[in-house]
């Protein structure tokens, strides 16, 4: 056991253990830098978690070590971290998730070394309706950055003739996620799904040689697949802000969509990645570039018309 220190986080009291652990090995990175890096992000992410389900991706041991899901919010948990009961779609099991909506408990899950934080696309209190629609945009290789940075841009191409607006994000990874915010009621999950794996196979027919909606593996080598599967009840996608359990510390950034088209231009897969200093520097000079996913409001088109 390594040695804990005890800390106030806006008059809750904290144990911290192992704050020199290093998390990142590559950089190297340490859980105080990890929980450091959460504190200071935590005005603009905990808008976009506060409310939300809560998937956590653990390592204990670090990026180099083993990992595990937690969905199911730890019976250890302090009091000031509460729950959101998610029911599961066609069954009757359901689970207590964690809410994160507090700096005490975004400490507490840093401190758990959840260094990926995963979230549901609906809400409390109605955790049956998504308020966003998501495009998650996952390269089959030798395709990447460049190829998802197209994909996203023929997305936006037709959100402009179909007058809504879309938000990109990078997954922190090797992919970019493009949302579409809701923030109304009466959208069901059977919609939203609907709703993006049309848009997958209209941009599929146009562009086959770049775009693929088909989940098996062997159908993606060179192209992007369009999953439109993730907006489901019970699935969860990387928040916006949370650190990803690559070889250096990355993070699901918020970017421009002038960032996106220099990207498809340049064919620099490099161009949209950032780490958690770039993130915390760019909020700095930007704000939040996700604001308004949380609060504008857009019917779903129907395509059918």
């Amino acid at each position: 056991m390594g040695k804990r220190v005890s800390v106030d986080v806006d008059g809750q009291r904290l144990s911290l253990g192992n704050l020199d652990k290093v998390m990142y090995p590559a950089v190297p990175f340490t859980k105080a830098e990890v929980i450091d890096y959460y504190t200071r992000i935590a005005p603009v992410l905990l808008s976009h978690m506060s409310g939300r389900p809560l998937t956590m991706i653990r390592y204990p041991d670090g990026v180099e070590g083993n990992s595990f899901f937690e969905k199911r919010c730890p019976s250890h948990r302090p009091d000031f971290v509460t729950t959101i009961t998610l029911g599961r779609e066609g069954r009757e099991k359901v689970v207590d998730h964690c809410d994160i909506d507090s700096l005490p408990a975004l400490v507490w899950v840093a401190n758990l070394a959840a260094l990926e934080l995963h979230t549901t696309l609906a809400a409390r209190p109605d955790t049956f309706t998504p308020t966003m629609v998501v495009f998650d945009l996952d390269p089959g290789a030798p395709a990447a950055m460049a190829e998802c940075s197209r994909v996203a841009l023929l997305l936006r191409d037709v959100f402009d003739q179909l007058g809504i607006v879309g938000f990109p994000k990078t997954s922190g990874s090797k992919g970019l996620q493009v949302y579409v915010p809701l923030n109304v009621a009466g959208v069901t999950y059977e919609q939203t799904r609907g709703f993006a794996l049309a848009m997958g196979q209209l941009l599929e027919r146009v562009h086959p040689e770049l775009v693929v909606t088909n989940m098996a593996k062997d159908q993606r080598k060179g192209r992007v697949f369009v999953d439109w599967s993730q907006n489901h009840l019970t699935k969860t996608t990387v928040c916006a802000y949370s650190l990803r359990a690559r070889p250096r510390p990355t993070v699901s950034t918020p970017v421009t969509w002038d960032e996106v088209r220099a990207t498809a231009e340049a064919g620099d897969d490099d161009h949209l990645v950032f780490e958690a200093t770039d993130v915390l520097d760019r909020v700095d000079e930007h704000g939040d570039l996700f604001a308004e996913t949380a609060t504008l409001e857009q019917e779903l088109p129907d395509l059918g018309s």
